[in-house]
């Protein structure tokens, strides 16, 4: 079975299973931040081809131009993101071709801009919903960090090394850590 056949059906499979889940969280959403319920976000894919990212809202808009992150998320977000359920829409993303379940992940256009040559392998693979670096440290680790090890997982790409990384995802997602980067805010792209 090719890679693309085991994104759509564990995709399908985690849609349908999980559909419960999503309309609880949608409904919380909906009734905590009002619509929309989904967040939308340009982000580069295979070979650099933007798509757009579906993920379910976590902050307020801002209130004032500048305000941080961390002042719009709420605490319903807090937990959604804590607990990476604020991503499962992305399973979608998933079907629709512009994701995969394991690979590097999407970053934003401006972002890609700015790689090396080096760096520009990372979009030679659909980006993924997890991947090495998710499970290496996540945000608590600098943007070349996270690259490297998006490098390092192409470069040793493997069955094993993707059930490795599905392990770790789940034990990140019930003992999660590296949410965000030092005092609570994750680093901007340098």
């Amino acid at each position: 079975m090719t890679r693309r056949m085991v994104d759509v059906v564990i995709a399908a499979i985690g849609l349908a299973v999980l559909a419960p889940v999503l309309a609880v969280v949608a409904a919380l959403v909906r009734w905590q931040l009002g619509a929309p319920v989904l967040f939308r976000q340009r982000r580069s894919g295979l070979h650099g081809a933007e798509f757009s990212i579906v993920k379910f809202r976590t902050m307020r808009p801002p209130q004032w131009s500048g305000q941080s992150d961390r002042e719009r998320e709420t605490e319903l977000g807090a937990v959604l993101r804590r607990t990476s359920l604020d991503e499962l829409p992305q399973l979608v993303n998933v079907l629709r071709g512009e994701m995969s379940i394991i690979g590097p992940r999407p970053t934003l256009p401006e972002q890609t801009r700015h790689y090396s040559p080096r760096q520009r392998e990372r979009l030679s693979v659909r980006p993924g919903l997890t991947g090495w670096a998710q499970v290496s440290g996540r945000n608590a680790l600098s943007w070349p960090e996270r690259i490297e090890l998006d490098l390092w997982y192409l470069e040793n790409r493997s069955a094993r090394l993707d059930l490795l990384i599905i392990l770790r995802t789940i034990a990140q997602v019930l003992r999660p850590c590296g949410i965000t980067g030092a005092g609570g805010v994750n680093a901007g792209f340098p």
